[in-house]
Order: structure tokens, then sequence, then C-alpha cells
């Protein structure tokens, strides 16, 4: 964790212009609330080593961009369509042994001091490296697909921002699925999207060829609140 001896050491590390404010830092990450700006260590000096420490002091999970702690939203709801999500993956890998399906809490550095925990990843074998890695340090991994469920303080801004940077690191595939509308969006590039209805299915295309998810599944089966009726 960052000290005040080291923020005096890296200095002339951070990025961020001296005469920022909070507001500032809200349009910079894409107009996000300021409680999800993290404040220590300062913004532009945060590290890997601070999403570690801070996931396991506090049970929090954040992202990092440009030295700056992100606190990743994610309620009840959206915890369990991402592990729905992960499930449908999970069973089509068993028949389909391509790769690895990640889930809500798996943080990658997807770029130089950029690190993303999607609610949802597929990380194909090509993409592991050859030495085994570690269960603790964020591995340097990139994602084929990313799933994220949306939440009530993502903004525009701020999943646009994303898109960009899941796409520059070489992500192929995004869905991002609205739990309010229960429709989703594929995208195959930040420009290229696809628009799923809420009757319609999420496809895996050359990702996951034969995959799909129907979003009508996912949300009835998220919003279930018992079990079959057995009569007595």
């Amino acid at each position: 964790m960052a000290t005040v001896d080291s923020i005096q050491t890296v200095h002339l590390q951070s990025q961020l212009p001296v005469y920022w404010t909070i507001a500032d830092l809200q349009a910079h990450l894409g107009d996000i609330t300021a409680e999800r700006i993290r404040l220590f260590p300062p913004p532009g000096y945060a590290t890997e080593a601070d999403v570690l420490e801070i996931e396991d002091r506090e049970d929090r999970l954040c992202e990092l961009e440009d030295g700056i702690l992100v606190e990743k939203p994610m309620g009840w709801y959206e915890s369990m369509l991402a592990l729905l999500v992960a499930r449908k993956i999970g069973n089509y890998l068993d028949d389909h042994d391509l790769g690895q399906v990640l889930g809500a809490d798996g943080s990658l550095k997807i770029l130089p001091g950029v690190v993303k925990i999607p609610d949802v990843s597929f990380v194909s074998w090509g993409r592991f490296p050859k030495e085994r890695l570690g269960r603790r340090p964020i591995p340097a991994l990139i994602p084929d697909l990313v799933v994220e469920v949306l939440s009530d303080t993502n903004t525009k801004k701020e999943m646009a921002m994303k898109l960009d940077r899941y796409f520059k690191a070489g992500v192929r595939l995004v869905w991002y699925i609205d739990p309010d509308t229960r429709t989703a969006n594929a995208f195959t590039s930040p420009g290229e999207t696809v628009f799923v209805e809420k009757d319609g299915l999420l496809e895996g295309g050359a990702v996951l060829p034969g995959f799909s998810l129907s979003l009508a599944w996912l949300f009835e089966r998220a919003d279930r609140q018992s079990g079959p009726q057995v009569d007595v």
C-alpha cells in the first residue's frame, strides 16, 4: 500500500494535472459518482498492489485507471445475473474445451497501468502464458469475451470508455447486459454493436462457436424467489 514517503518518491510518475479537482477526476473517469473514487492512495499514485490490499482489507473490488482506484459497483441482482451467465458459459466449456471462464472478482491487467474486473470473462487457451500463473497477483491476461452487467452508478460515458479500453487491449467480444430494460448490446468493436431485445439471444460468434444465451431465460431465472410447488 502506498505511504506518504512512497507518494513523495513517485510524484513524478503521476500523469494527472496538479490543478485537477474532484470534478475533473469524475469527468476523466466517465462522469462517475464521487463515492466510487478512492482518495488514498491519492489519485494518480495507486498501483496494482493497492488493488489487492484493499480487497484483502475491506473486501471491496477496485479497478485501476491512470493510477486511480475506482470502486466497482455490483448489487445482489447484478451478481446473480453474472453468475448465471458464467454458469452457462461454464457448461458450454465442459463440452467445448476452449479456455477458462472467470467470475466477478477476476481482476485482470489488460493494459499497462490498467486493471479491469469484468463481471464475467472468457479467456481462450492460446492467451494463457506458458508459465503457471500465481494465485494472488493480478495476471496480465486479455479476455476474448467480456461481460458487464450494468449497475445504477454506471454512466454511458464510463461504459463507452471501458469499451475503448477493452478493444484496445485485444478483447474480441463485449456484452453489456442492462437489467433495467432486460436487453443487451453485443460489441465486436467500439463502433459495431448488435442490440439484443429482451426475447433475443446473445451469440458467442467466433469466440464461443455455437453458444447462445437467452435473455428471457436469464431474467426469468434471476427473478425466481421460490422453488416448484409440491402438492401435499
